[in-house]
């Protein structure tokens, strides 16, 4: 049997950190794994999580199963945190599962069931795990473009064009929540409702991603496209991660919410959402989910979350002015000013792959060859490292 196995792609990514490991260099700066650092180069265990794991090893009295939806209080903090009350609680169906990646997954697999011939539209460029799950599934996938290299914004013209050209009644469109991945540039409210408009038009059912929820512009902020979304359409998935905004990267925390305007349509929807986590891992990972509800639901943990998410937010924030700044002052003009209003972790450059060679090469930094950089990597005494490595490259 294992003969008939081929070799699989190597990830870009995973291979980016071996080569970053294998550079003697002392003065390397790794932009490329996709986790928040803090200055010192760690990724911290943020103060409510660990009291919320003192709580819960203190308290638990078992490790028995939680349900197949997971935990009710992770689930019902959870469509709190994201939807707020955009939508009745009694539309929406949600289960636990394994990391924001196992709720994209869930989602995609719960299109096929439903719409066998729905195909996928997804941003150009999007995160490469969108694309490969697509393709493992054997589900039709369509770009449709997303970000401008010349601007380093959003290209909303094409993407509309796209959108409106390409789509069919049934489709999927697969939207960032905020802090787009792999670019950090944003829809704002206007066109948020500019796409809503259109999608009902064109009878095709919104797919949303919010892996970055705080991390933007503030934790509402940055669900204000998905709360719009969900109250504005009659059908709507949704995919949030908890890695990221909690830290808990390693407890695979994630739900994925099915919101219809048909409530009588819920408990069947909650039964299929049940049955998909029953076939591909049964019950799902309680850990990460037991922490987050403990946090969401005890008023001073959730207060403390929350200003620590704010320091985290703010820090990446300065780190884009103070990057934008030194490129305005080694460059003379302001044609990086995009990076200082993108939001996130990450940044797109918009150039080329030789380019990012001639910078690893050259400057030791490290980052991905479509120029994707976690700006999270830095700190206030690598920035001008990398920005002179930028203009010394030519970019």
């Amino acid at each position: 049997m294992f003969e008939t196995l081929k070799e699989q792609p190597a990830d870009k990514i995973l291979e980016l950190i071996g080569l970053f490991k294998a550079d003697p260099r002392e003065q390397k700066i790794d932009l490329g794994v996709g986790v928040y650092k803090n200055a010192e180069g760690v990724t911290p265990v943020m103060r409510a999580v660990k009291a919320a794991e003192k709580r819960i090893w203190e308290e638990q009295t078992t490790k028995a199963y939680t349900g197949l939806a997971g935990d009710p209080v992770f689930v019902d903090t959870m469509i709190d945190l994201v939807l707020g009350d955009s939508v009745p609680r009694e539309n929406v169906a949600a289960v636990t599962t394994p990391g924001g990646t196992g709720a994209v997954r869930q989602a995609f697999e719960l299109t096929r069931v439903a719409t066998p011939g729905a195909r996928v539209f997804v941003s150009d460029p999007t995160w490469p795990n969108h694309l490969s799950i697509l393709k493992y599934l054997g589900m039709e996938t369509h770009a449709y473009r997303y970000f401008d290299s010349e601007t380093g914004g959003v290209n909303f013209d094409g993407m509309m064009a796209d959108l409106k050209d390409g789509l069919k009644a049934g489709d999927v469109v697969l939207l960032h929540g905020c802090c787009h991945n792999p670019t950090g540039a944003n829809l704002n409210m206007v066109q948020w409702r500019e796409v809503v408009a259109l999608l009902n038009e064109k009878g095709a059912v919104p797919m949303i991603d919010i892996a970055y929820q705080g991390f933007g512009d503030g934790l509402d902020e940055d669900a204000a496209g998905t709360r719009y979304v969900a109250a504005n359409v009659p059908e709507l998935l949704i995919a949030a991660s908890c890695s990221k905004n909690f830290g808990i990267y390693r407890e695979r925390t994630g739900l994925l919410m099915a919101i219809g305007q048909d409530a009588s349509r819920k408990p069947v929807t909650q039964g299929m959402l049940a049955f998909l986590n029953r076939q591909n891992f049964s019950f799902p990972p309680d850990h990460g989910a037991r922490v987050v509800g403990t946090i969401l639901s005890d008023d001073a943990l959730r207060a403390d979350w929350k200003a620590e998410l704010e320091d985290v937010r703010l820090g990446m924030l300065e780190l884009r002015k103070q990057l934008a700044g030194e490129l305005q002052r080694l460059s003379g003009s302001d044609r990086f000013a995009f990076l200082g209003e993108h939001r996130g972790m990450f940044s797109r450059l918009g150039t080329t792959p030789e380019m990012v060679q001639k910078m690893r090469d050259e400057s030791g930094i490290y980052m991905v060859g479509d120029s994707r950089m976690n700006i999270a990597g830095l700190n206030t005494k690598t920035v001008p490292i990398l920005a002179k490595a930028i203009i010394d490259a030519g970019v």
